[in-house]
């Protein structure tokens, strides 16, 4: 790895040279994925491999190109400079013709997702976007909200927040109302819970994703947030856990459509929280989108779920 020492000793070397290509794309891809692992990862090299050859760029140039702080990160001043030098050189050699030359990779997008919103709403309408680009691969990992909030292994990112993330580009999906549920099994168990102050009775799931206290104002309690009882912050199982009879809490129609239609469960009141705390936001870097299959897969995100259309 880069140490975060100043500019190298080393002499610049002689202008007549020019700087190894494997050199230049190891410096490029680091850059564009803010990680020597996945860069290593995408050149099919080792990280060690990686490093040796951002040094030998280094030394080359005579400037540091990455400083490191701690176990992060960042492009050095000449850094940021060098990359668009980089980057326009090696799109040269990228887009010059070669009728003779076989057929490159195929594009891929990496998308991090969470899993609930992963599993009832993504996947249900992937063949979509397979059938209108069947060339790109689309890769899907899961990332858990509230956490996991690194972009360092993805292209894009779906995030359920409050949609404050600095310096990433930030674009609002949909926000969906928030109201009670609970099973059957668990209302026969507890009694009749008719208004919400019946709710004084129950058990209240509680996860950090769906907070009860804004919901408790739109119900009119004057009521903190419940600080006992199970808590799970992933709203799948907490659609499990309410499905189980483990209490009542929060969801969203998107989620418990199925289950409502079933009876599995049993919608409370009128009451909904009309905006939640949390909605879904694409994001990504500023410069993703240059990658033509990057911008065909965003685009198709916001038609697809943006404006209510879910």
């Amino acid at each position: 790895m880069v140490s975060p020492a100043g500019p190298r000793s080393a002499r610049p070397a002689p202008a007549s040279r020019l700087p190894p290509v494997h050199a230049l794309s190891a410096f490029e891809a680091a850059a564009r994925l803010n990680s020597f692992a996945l860069a290593a990862d995408e050149l099919c090299i080792t990280p060690s491999a990686l490093s040796h050859r951002i040094r030998l760029l280094e030394d080359f140039v005579g400037e540091r190109l990455f400083i490191r702080d701690g176990r992060s990160f960042a492009l050095s001043e000449f850094g940021r400079r060098y990359l668009d030098v980089v980057r326009s050189a090696l799109r040269t050699l990228t887009d010059f013709p070669m009728p003779h030359r076989s057929a490159p990779a195929q594009p891929r997008v990496k998308v991090a997702l969470p899993p609930t919103f992963a599993r009832y709403l993504f996947v249900p309408r992937l063949a979509e976007f397979t059938r209108l680009h069947p060339g790109i691969v689309v890769e899907v990992f899961l990332s858990v909200p509230l956490y996991d909030l690194s972009l360092s292994e993805s292209d894009v990112e779906v995030r359920f927040g409050a949609g404050n993330y600095p310096d990433i580009i930030t674009e609002k999906l949909f926000e969906e109302p928030a109201f009670a549920v609970a099973s059957p099994a668990y209302l026969a168990q507890v009694g009749p819970i008719d208004t919400p102050a019946d709710l004084r009775r129950a058990t209240l799931l509680r996860s950090a994703l769906e907070p009860w206290q804004p919901w408790f104002e739109a119900a009119g309690l004057d009521w903190p947030e419940p600080s006992a009882g199970l808590r799970v912050d992933d709203l799948g199982l907490l659609l499990e856990a309410i499905r189980h009879g483990y209490g009542i809490g929060l969801t969203r129609l998107h989620f418990a459509e199925s289950a409502l239609a079933s009876g599995e469960l049993v919608r409370l009141f009128d009451v909904e929280l009309a905006s939640p705390p949390h909605a879904y936001y694409l994001v990504y870097e500023k410069p993703a989108p240059e990658r033509a299959e990057v911008t065909l897969f965003i685009e198709w995100m916001k038609a697809t779920f943006s404006n209510g259309q879910r």
